[in-house]
């Protein structure tokens, strides 16, 4: 890892990122200060999640280094699912709260295909949406599939 996680007790980014809690697809990168992992939530196979090593609540608060790597790992992890996946789109959003309380920041990088706008009904945030209430985890099997390739991309453009 490249640096040492502080780890905050009841975060789940942090317990997800220590190995407290098991974490589907494993670690997929990681760069100075950040970490690439696949989404726990109901946003579908290939939505990845690109989050600070230590806990951070709030963007402001990145040091140098960190807001230095966020850019291009940002880039390079939506040009990975792109090619990974093959979406219509990649979305990239930053989701900071749970319970209306802020927590470890995280950035979602999520492919989005004709197929869910179809299924869904929508597109853009309102997708993102109907997926939460929906609430159906993307299958443990697609998971681990789509973080191979996903890692063996960004392995193969560090």
């Amino acid at each position: 890892m490249t640096g040492v996680p502080v780890v905050t007790a009841g975060c789940v980014a942090c317990d997800l990122a220590s190995g407290a809690l098991p974490l589907p697809g494993g670690r997929i990168a990681e760069a100075p200060g950040w970490v690439v992992e696949h989404c726990i939530g109901p946003l579908g196979v290939g939505t990845l999640v690109v989050k600070p090593v230590r806990h951070v609540v709030h963007l402001a608060d990145l040091d140098a280094a960190e807001s230095a790597a966020l850019g291009p790992l940002l880039a390079r992890t939506a040009s990975a699912v792109t090619e990974a996946v093959r979406p219509d789109q990649v979305y990239a959003c930053l989701w900071s709260h749970s319970g209306g309380e802020p927590v470890h920041i995280h950035f979602v990088v999520q492919p989005v295909t004709k197929a869910d706008m179809e299924r869904t009904g929508t597109y853009g945030p309102d997708l993102q949406m109907t997926m939460f209430r929906d609430g159906t985890p993307p299958d443990p099997s697609a998971v681990e599939a789509v973080c191979d390739r996903v890692r063996a991309v960004m392995a193969r453009t560090s």
